[in-house]
């Protein structure tokens, strides 16, 4: 199974890495190759940039939250042998959460047989750029490093230099050298960039990074490199690589689709496709929202609140009366609503920015600040302790934390109960986390539908017993 690929990847954070992999998937795309974009880690900003560049939904491949048979899925499902996939990796080559590696990007580039494309942050520095290269060989000889891509080059002297020294001591082809940028194409946040639903020039962007690719890589030779990655010696009739809709046992369930609608604009934008998929999977009908534009919600069986960053946006938010009331009517009613991190903040009583306060929903009688530095950030366990609309008890999962704001005020009620232990991670409240009221679950943990099926199938249930509710009330 013969599939051009590549991983992009770097020493560290901030090397260069997302500018590098946007530039090749849109001069690609431009040149009328088919692209699937996948990115490695949790994380929805890139991902949201390498889909709208690409044209096509992106992946995450986390090896974290997923088992490497199901990167392997995930990864044959989602690409083709006449398209390319490109890979987005995160941090350096070698960061994992553990010292044998684990989540390291080199594992899934060993995982997936895929050749490394390697982004140099090249600032105050020539020779010693090599050396790293080489130890970064020699630490593990089963990665293919193919490529290397340099940024923030001073100038022809400074590039010649390090081209030189790299490839003479490695032999390993540099394949581009992008300058030092007069102006930042992507402004960033302290999650990283800033979401392409709140960049007010994403089409001029895209086509910014597609002509430095265009000017500053050498386009031929990275084909030629993803067209180097071996045959997966992977039979895909041995993977289930497009599940079918599960039935239910009970006849009514089956014969009819329920309706689950989505938060999605400028305040929720954090979704993996993967959520959306295991919920169509499952026989919803996905119905999206705007919580800042729709004057109420539509006739939905379930609601699904992602993240997002719904402090941009407190002050549309607010004025959107409307809309906060017929939620709150329809969870008193019991509507199964399921929130992540920016979707808990909305449940709460007010959100504070800069010293304003602003009403969300009030759901929950909280009041949510922001702080200047992480209160979470990083990969978590749950384990399911007690009863909840969504999760049998007893169940374990994985997920991860990235979030600034914090709790400043919770007058917590009698009919709340807080249903997730945290294992590993921080959660809402004395490491617990899944706020739970009525059909409602609000946590900050992010889950991932291909690594936690128990999420997909349980709203779902719950969406169909709400519906079998309202039939019986007609």
């Amino acid at each position: 199974m013969k599939y051009p690929r590549l991983i992009v990847s770097a020493l560290s954070g901030g090397s260069g890495k997302t500018i590098t992999s946007l530039g090749i998937v849109s001069a690609l795309k431009a040149k009328g190759h088919r692209i699937f974009p996948f990115k490695k880690g949790p994380d929805y900003i890139d991902a949201g940039w390498l889909a709208l560049a690409a044209g096509q939904p992106c992946y995450n491949l986390d090896t974290f939250l997923l088992s490497p048979s199901k990167i392997i899925e995930l990864f044959l499902a989602h690409t083709h042998k006449e398209s390319i996939a490109i890979i987005e990796a995160n941090r350096g080559i070698y960061d994992s959460i553990d010292t044998q590696g684990s989540t390291s990007t080199a594992e899934l580039a060993k995982l997936l047989q895929t050749p490394v494309i390697l982004c140099l942050d090249c600032t105050k520095t020539t020779r010693t750029l090599a050396a790293l290269i080489q130890g970064c060989m020699i630490f593990d000889p089963k990665v293919i490093f193919a490529g290397i891509v340099l940024n923030r080059v001073a100038g022809a002297r400074h590039e010649g230099i390090i081209r030189q020294c790299i490839e003479s001591h490695t032999g390993i082809p540099v394949i581009g050298a992008i300058p030092k940028l007069k102006e930042n194409i992507f402004p960033e946040r302290h999650m990283g960039l800033v979401p392409m639903q709140e960049h007010q020039w994403t089409d001029d962007a895209i086509l910014s990074v597609q002509k430095l690719a265009e000017r500053y890589l050498d386009i031929p030779q990275i084909i030629r490199i993803t067209n180097t990655a071996e045959d997966l010696n992977i039979k895909p009739e041995n993977l289930n690589l497009k599940s079918k809709p599960k039935q239910s046992s009970c006849i009514e369930l089956r014969q009819k689709k329920v309706r689950i609608g989505i938060a999605r604009d400028a305040a929720f934008q954090f979704y993996y496709s993967e959520n959306f998929e295991a919920l169509k999977n499952e026989g919803a009908e996905l119905v999206f929202i705007s919580p800042i534009t729709d004057n109420s919600l539509p006739d939905i069986d379930a609601l699904y609140l992602g993240g997002g960053f719904p402090e941009t946006q407190a002050s549309q938010l607010e004025k959107n009366q409307s809309f906060r009331m017929s939620l709150k009517h329809a969870i008193q009613n019991d509507l199964p609503v399921y929130a992540e991190c920016g979707g808990l903040m909305y449940l709460g009583e007010k959100v504070i920015v800069e010293n304003t306060p602003f009403k969300m929903a009030n759901i929950f009688s909280i009041q949510f600040d922001l702080s200047s530095r992480p209160i979470a950030h990083g990969y978590s366990v749950i384990k399911v302790r007690s009863p909840n609309p969504i999760f049998p008890v007893g169940t374990e999962f994985r997920g991860h934390e990235f979030h600034y704001s914090r709790v400043l005020d919770w007058k917590k009620q009698s009919n709340e109960s807080l249903t997730f232990e945290v294992l590993r991670g921080k959660g809402f409240w004395e490491n617990y986390d899944g706020l739970c009221y009525k059909q409602t679950i609000a946590a900050y943990t992010h889950v991932h539908a291909l690594g936690t099926p128990q999420w997909a199938e349980g709203l779902v249930r719950a969406a169909h017993l709400f519906k079998i509710k309202k039939k019986g009330l007609e």
